[in-house]
């Protein structure tokens, strides 16, 4: 059976003046319009389509893949709003995406950018956005690790930090202090697990966590030290975004792995920078 919001593998049936129309199983025949054909779609054949409703309510499938499927958080432009229906959204694909009123966590105007879920309309079957972001997120135990490496989507800014959903699945939160930036609602960033707390909310960190952070970076200083001469142009005075455009990482985690390189005494400290301790030969 072909599933409303998610790409599927759907077969060929037959070919007709308004395009093809692929077994949808349960749904029935669902056309696939002329526009999205190829010459190598013939019946009998398989496609992978995503399908929805168009604006008459119809099942139709389309090659296009939207911003976001069914069971998805994305960060979506809001192009128009309806007094009586609620916002329309651009995911992407021909007809525009319904944000309800009563889905809307606040105002919304043309223009905004808002970061929603995107699900299937029990009472409808139709596919709707919603900015209520807390009924969409696991309210089970979050299975990860410390340290797991997870994606990030930017939901929201708060007086702590950035709350972020974490692999379409949970809520998490990034430290501003532990930030070499701001960061932008509906970004997409790769990031670490840094703790679990005991009501089970996700602290985040967007460097590696721990002593195998530190390990593995204090290796890419090294090899970074030996690509340029010994030396490299960062120390106290470096601004963050400098430092995480060199290495990925925020300065506090920087400077703890030159710190620990110092106390191994295989760089010095310099007010210009740092430099490799070459050993003396014996």
């Amino acid at each position: 059976m072909a599933l409303i919001g998610r790409r599927n593998h759907l077969t060929i049936v037959r070919d007709a003046p308004p395009g093809l129309y692929l077994d949808g199983g349960s749904h029935g025949e669902i056309l696939l319009p002329k526009k999205y054909i190829t010459d190598s779609a013939i019946p009998g054949s398989k496609l992978e389509v995503f399908v929805y409703r168009d604006s008459e309510d119809r099942l139709v499938a389309t090659t296009e893949t939207p911003h976001a499927m069914v069971g998805e958080f994305a960060c979506l432009k809001v192009l128009s709003w309806d007094q009586s229906l609620g916002a329309f959204l651009d995911w992407g694909l021909a007809k525009d995406l319904l944000l309800p009123r009563r889905e809307q966590a606040g105002p919304v105007r043309p223009g905004d950018w808002i970061v929603v879920h995107v699900s299937l309309d029990e009472k409808s079957d139709r596919i709707i956005a919603s900015a209520r972001l807390n009924r969409a997120l696991g309210h089970q135990p979050p299975n990860y690790s410390p340290y797991q490496p997870v994606k990030l989507l930017i939901a929201e800014e708060t007086p702590l930090g950035y709350n972020a959903i974490v692999e379409n699945t949970h809520r998490g939160l990034l430290y501003r202090e532990s930030l070499a930036r701001p960061l932008k609602i509906g970004e997409r960033l790769d990031g670490y697990v840094r703790s679990i707390r005991p009501d089970g909310k996700l602290d985040l960190t967007l460097d590696r966590v721990g002593i195998q952070r530190i390990v593995s970076l204090s290796e890419q200083i090294l090899e970074a030290l030996k690509a340029n001469g010994g030396r490299l142009p960062y120390h106290d005075k470096t601004s963050p975004d400098e430092i995480r455009d060199a290495f990925g990482v925020s300065k506090k985690a920087f400077k703890q792995a030159t710190g620990t390189l110092y106390r191994q005494r295989l760089i010095l400290l310099e007010p210009t920078g740092i430099q490799l301790v070459i050993p003396k030969k014996k």
